[in-house]
């Protein structure tokens, strides 16, 4: 009887790693598993969506005559949870079941209407289904699991601990979808036929596929992808076209139901989404939709972060840690997984999730805002250059403050704690001493895995796991510095202005602390901002630096590390105003040879290749001067590498693609009251038939800056023909304001750099 029962388990039951997780009809959750023994496993579960009301028992017992025969309400019942997460205490709401995912919002709205806009409060309206599913399976991507079928559900034994930082993953089979498109025009369009297709797969090698008929390709591509069956799906904007051109050219040769990437035999969608823009820490972005393959990971690796800042490493991390599905993490923004991670913190413990967040910041008179809304402290740098300083930084420091000193929305000024010794310094906020913040949970996990990651980096001799570490340890160094602006942002769902003014409070206090321990060591601040420190004395030796660090850190309660010693160090001044100095204006070089360098052309994003070569080989060139006296000694050499850039461009040398400028557009093309180059670019690319949005990078070169006519001032790049000329005096004048940027603080500006390095009539004539 018992062999009998155990070959019953065994049937019914799959060990592997979870794949894929969706909604594959109104109640139930479709799981992809690799198993151990290499085989995917689709695996269906019934799976029921709830909601919460919240209200005077009155008025739920009126709401629920009055939804009782509703077709999106397929139970409900009266249950206790914690409805106000600010509040330490259970109260009782009606929880609802729904018949399907799909009429959720269209329901909650329905149900606010009801209230008046007033009388209810909702949860767990908009939580995505499938993270839900892993929340209440306390499951998560990746995750090695005995998944046992019932008949009526999945139950899961979990082998494998989202704390683990020595997990195993499955090989994951992978492809890179390409397109050869017969284009006739400048831009690619949905109307050009497909000329080739090609797979290329792990090992280096190719799938080519080609023919007369278009229907005929596409076909061989589903049988190719069937043959194949990868579970990873890598294109470069597989989101914005390809997947989407695919479609439509399937749907115009009639064969659109026989596309089918997926595991499941569903057919691409020929849907032409837009994507969206959205403004995020000041920026504008923009974000092509989702184009979701089933069974497979699609991934898009001009529409990811993570996976572009981490690779695939990092991805997996943060989509286990976080507990969000690969194909999603893969696109959402850095705040959206974290937030993840806090949802989860919170269901399971019973505490609901609010739709519409209600907590607004706390009263304060204009003293108390003009003392609590400073944001972190700084020391400014003392210009020019420095030799022998040290650079110390807290690993981690809001995070770490913010699980130290119990920091979260409903522990800054509680209500059952106003008595409470933990107090912010300067604004006297009590801190709840009865309960930890969700926040602080959350971060426990990510800063503990962070740790134990540079830990293992430095014990390991493999070079490839060491590579591996240090990815995973990125990808949650990104979510960690996330949290604390998360914090303040005024749709976090656990978060609040007055626990963000805290951790800033606290911030202050400990590096003025810490700068105070560093004088009584005897070191001199040079510069200080937020977190870091520079620091030096005249022969200090690593073993005091590291006894002021110990003293720092015990003080602090946060880890303060030694980043480097300088050789030597500049802190440069303001274009604007040369007297001033910016706080993260600056370059350097450590004694192991690290270049380090901060807000100068090398460094940003939309300077040309060209710029970035000449700035960074003129720092290059200073590397070994020990004092001011062989470092003035070096600028001459410096001098001579920046007048062979210019050669190079007075002799049309310069590559095409060493010039071309980048720039992301704040707005739409047509909005900009003025004609600055991004925008006549991004309306030369619409004129050409490509679509342009607001957040998109713009690349383009100039042609004539001075033009009377915008349009002839840039070319996008895009559009740039084989004999494309470009604007010699522009970009010489940018190389300059290069040289300009490292070297004024010595008393070089462009004219003297003109004078010195471009000395001969050729270049005079030309200047």
């Amino acid at each position: 009887m018992n062999d009998w029962k155990n070959n019953f388990r065994r049937l019914n039951a799959v060990k592997g790693w979870i794949l894929d997780v969706y909604p594959s009809g109104p109640d139930q959750i479709t799981v992809w598993i690799i198993g151990e023994n290499g085989e995917r496993v689709k695996l269906v579960d019934k799976y029921v969506h709830r909601i919460y009301v919240a209200g005077n028992r009155s008025d739920l017992e009126a709401l629920t005559g009055k939804i009782a025969d509703s077709e999106s309400v397929a139970d409900y019942r009266y249950v206790e949870k914690y409805a106000d997460f600010m509040e330490a205490k259970r109260k009782q709401v009606l929880e609802i079941d729904m018949t399907d995912y799909n009429r959720t919002a269209f329901f909650a709205r329905k149900v606010l209407r009801l209230g008046g806009y007033e009388k209810f409060q909702l949860y767990n309206v908009d939580v995505p289904v499938a993270q839900a599913y892993l929340y209440e399976k306390d499951v998560f991507p990746l995750a090695h699991v005995l998944a046992i079928d019932s008949g009526r559900e999945l139950t899961y034994e979990l082998l494998d601990s989202v704390e683990s930082c020595e997990y195993a993953i499955p090989p994951l089979k992978a492809v890179w979808l390409d397109l050869n498109i017969k284009r006739e025009g400048v831009a690619a369009s949905f109307s050009d036929k497909i000329g080739s297709i090609t797979l290329r797969l792990d090992d280096d090698g190719e799938v080519a596929i080609e023919g007369e008929s278009e229907a005929d390709m596409i076909l061989e591509l589903v049988r190719k992808v069937r043959e194949l069956d990868p579970d990873l799906v890598f294109t470069r904007g597989g989101d914005s076209f390809i997947l989407p051109y695919l479609a439509y050219r399937a749907f115009v040769n009639g064969i659109l139901d026989k596309l089918v990437l997926s595991r499941e035999d569903i057919p691409l969608r020929a849907k032409r989404s837009r994507g969206r823009t959205f403004f995020s820490y000041g920026r504008v972005y923009f974000k092509a939709p989702l184009r979701r393959l089933y069974g497979r990971i699609h991934i898009d690796v001009n529409n990811t972060f993570i996976y572009s800042a981490c690779g695939l490493e990092g991805l997996i991390e943060v989509s286990r840690t976080c507990r969000v599905p690969l194909h999603r993490a893969a696109r959402a923004s850095i705040g959206s997984i974290m937030s993840s991670l806090q949802l989860y913190t919170a269901w399971k413990d019973e505490i609901l999730i609010p739709w519409k967040k209600r907590e607004p910041e706390s009263f304060k008179t204009a003293w108390e805002l003009l003392v609590a809304d400073r944001g972190g402290f700084i020391f400014e740098p003392r210009l020019g250059l420095h030799t022998d300083v040290y650079e110390v930084d807290f690993t981690s420091m809001f995070p770490m403050l913010m699980l130290t000193r119990n920091i979260s929305a409903e522990t800054v000024l509680c209500k059952c704690c106003p008595d409470s010794r933990l107090r912010v310094p300067e604004l006297g906020y009590n801190i709840c001493e009865k309960r930890k913040g969700i926040v602080p949970k959350t971060l426990d996990l990510l800063l503990k895995k962070r740790l134990k990651y540079k830990s293992l980096m430095k014990e390991t001799a493999n070079e490839g796991l060491r590579q591996a570490y240090d990815k995973r340890q990125a990808a949650l160094k990104w979510i960690l510095v996330t949290c604390f602006g998360y914090l303040g942002y005024r749709n976090a769902r656990f978060g609040k202005v007055d626990a963000h003014i805290a951790v800033c409070a606290f911030a202050r206090e400990a590096l003025l602390k810490t700068a105070h321990i560093a004088e009584s060591h005897g070191f001199e601040v040079v510069h200080g901002i937020v977190d870091s420190l520079w620091i030096k004395k005249p022969g200090a030796t690593p073993h005091e630096v590291a006894d002021f660090c110990r003293e720092a850190e015990k003080t602090v309660g946060v880890p303060l590390n030694v980043e480097g010693k300088y050789r030597w160090i500049v802190f440069l001044p303001s274009k604007m105003r040369p007297d001033l100095p910016v706080l993260n204006r600056y370059y350097g070089v450590f004694e192991d040879g690290r270049i380090k360098m901060r807000g100068i052309e090398a460094r940003r994003t939309d300077t040309p290749q060209l710029i970035k070569n000449a700035q960074t080989e003129m720092i290059k060139t200073l590397i070994m001067a020990r004092d001011e006296d062989t470092f003035m000694k070096l600028i001459p050499q410096t001098l001579k590498i920046l007048r062979g850039y210019a050669e190079r461009l007075l002799d049309g040398k310069a590559s095409i693609q060493e010039l071309i400028i980048a720039k992301k557009l704040s707005k739409h093309p047509s909005e900009y009251a003025h004609d600055v180059f991004q925008a006549v670019a991004a309306k030369q690319l619409m004129g050409a038939g490509f679509d342009v949005y607001p957040g998109q990078t713009v690349e383009f070169i100039i042609v004539d800056a001075d033009n009377r006519s915008p349009s002839k001032r840039v070319m996008a790049a895009p559009l740039i023909t084989p004999n494309q000329r470009y604007d010699i005096q522009k970009y010489l004048e940018m190389l300059l304001e290069a040289g300009e940027s490292l070297l004024s603080v010595f008393g070089y500006d462009t004219d003297r750099i003109r004078r010195e390095a471009l000395y001969n009539e050729k270049q005079l004539a030309l200047n």
